[in-house]
């Protein structure tokens, strides 16, 4: 089967000055980042929004999408290069199936949590999920395989705003709470990689207290982020099951490609079939496709419509937050 060149030239000339937006939206917001001591996907996600009439007309509508939607998913697959199952090995079976049990209980937490706090099941996996996982990236990564309604982007938005923002005081404030209860190094690395959203914060988070805390922290929390392809493949499975047209439209697929991707990763990585120097290549791409599709999903959107969530909303994301570092806490002084 032969390419279609010009159809391929054509998309490209359509898709280009929106991705070109996305990726320049990114680019700045790293940039501000660097210098100002801000988390990149929050300044991506604010920038966005600010340039939300670019996502309602013209000519970088299509890229925008594409960015929001393609992207994102190329982004979330090539994070399974970051997964190497053998260094689990370092921490121990206690360690690692506390760690597993705290993603599962908060994410059943949340759900369970949810109706009081007057939010549907969709909002309360999606912020439990992206509470017990890897903070911003899970969000975008559960939110891709949800039934889509006309508030789903609104909902996305508010997560990922939400969860970054709590990342950011937890880096601040949980190195505090590890000097105050004067935890061994090993303990302070699975709490603050156990419980703090977002990457970043957890690699910060764990070197401001010592090197051997961040290297602890960063471990543990990358064994949380192996946890996004079951998570996603279970939850695509339970809604294919109930979901229903009414309750917006097409089901999603059995194993959602991106997931695919992420598991083929992580088992070549695994098994040392990737390179280092690949490994770290893929790990710094995946990282700007996701900065470039937060940017592009904030275009899509305004603030109106995510603060609109409420503070109820705001609450549940708290409460869940709050429950995960019980969790961890609680196992750590037991299990160290």
């Amino acid at each position: 089967m032969m390419f279609d060149t010009a159809a391929l030239q054509n998309r490209s000339k359509e898709l280009f000055p929106g991705v070109v937006v996305a990726g320049m939206t990114a680019i700045t917001a790293q940039w501000l980042a660097d210098h100002y001591a801000t988390p990149a996907m929050l300044l991506a996600l604010l920038l966005g929004i600010a340039l939300s009439f670019l996502g309602e007309e013209g000519k970088t509508v299509p890229g925008i999408g594409f960015s929001a939607r393609t992207l994102l998913r190329l982004g979330i697959a090539l994070l399974g290069a970051r997964i190497s199952f053998e260094l689990t090995a370092q921490l121990g079976l206690p360690i690692v199936s506390l760690i597993v049990g705290a993603v599962f209980a908060t994410i059943g937490f949340g759900l369970l949590i949810g109706r009081f706090f007057g939010a549907k099941w969709r909002f309360s996996l999606l912020t439990a999920g992206s509470v017990a996982i890897c903070g911003a990236s899970a969000a975008l990564a559960i939110a891709a395989i949800l039934p889509k309604d006309e508030r789903s982007e609104q909902r996305l938005l508010f997560t990922v705003m939400g969860v970054t923002v709590l990342s950011t005081i937890a880096m601040i404030f949980y190195p505090v709470i590890v000097n105050v209860l004067d935890l061994s190094d090993l303990a302070a690395g699975v709490f603050l990689g156990g419980t703090i959203h977002d990457v970043a914060q957890v690699v910060g988070a764990g070197f401001s207290v010592s090197e051997s805390v961040g290297d602890t922290a960063t471990l543990v929390k990358l064994i949380r982020v192996s946890m996004l392809a079951p998570v996603v493949i279970i939850a695509a499975l339970v809604i294919r099951s109930f979901a229903t047209p009414d309750e917006g439209g097409e089901r999603p697929p059995i194993i959602p490609s991106f997931v695919v991707g992420f598991l083929v990763l992580a088992t070549l990585n695994s098994l040392g079939f990737i390179p280092a120097a690949v490994s770290d290549l893929m790990s710094q791409a995946s990282r700007w496709l996701l900065l470039t599709a937060i940017a592009a999903v904030g275009m899509k959107t305004n603030l109106k419509q995510v603060l609109a969530v409420g503070g109820s909303a705001i609450a549940l994301i708290i409460v869940q937050t709050i429950f995960i570092a019980t969790v961890i806490l609680s196992g750590v002084y037991f299990l160290t």
